[in-house]
């Protein structure tokens, strides 16, 4: 799977909480200031080389629909980044946050109680 750039990975999260978008649709949705409706337009036909995005067609409009679900891209970042900075160590990312204050020990200790709680019920 390959990477999104910021650009593209804003169009992609539109698409995945709002669902099927056509491009003024999409353009909508877009934070201030807007691309121009070109710039869009491109950054969707990429996604869809990309196959990150499918088009339903209507006529002469298109449709934009998210191939690829959020978590499964989710998922495959993560484990990317893992690999990458935390010479693929889960553990090395946890001690990470511990170290820059991102994890309090409170949260560190409901996350440790999720994991044996999710372990418990397979």
């Amino acid at each position: 799977m390959k990477q999104l750039t910021k650009a593209e990975e804003q169009i992609m999260h539109i698409l995945w909480d709002k669902g099927p978008q056509f491009l003024r649709e999409v353009l909508d949705n877009m934070d201030a200031p807007k691309p121009h409706q070109n710039t869009v337009a491109t950054i969707l036909k990429i996604l869809i080389e990309k196959e990150f995005v499918t088009v339903n067609v209507f006529g002469r409009q298109h449709q934009y629909v998210a191939a690829i679900d959020k978590e499964a891209y989710s998922k495959k970042t993560m484990k990317q980044m893992v690999k990458g900075y935390f010479e693929g160590s889960f553990t090395n990312v946890v001690s990470f946050m511990v170290k820059e204050n991102n994890l309090s020990i409170e949260e560190l200790e409901t996350l440790l109680h999720q994991i044996k709680s999710s372990k418990n019920k397979k």
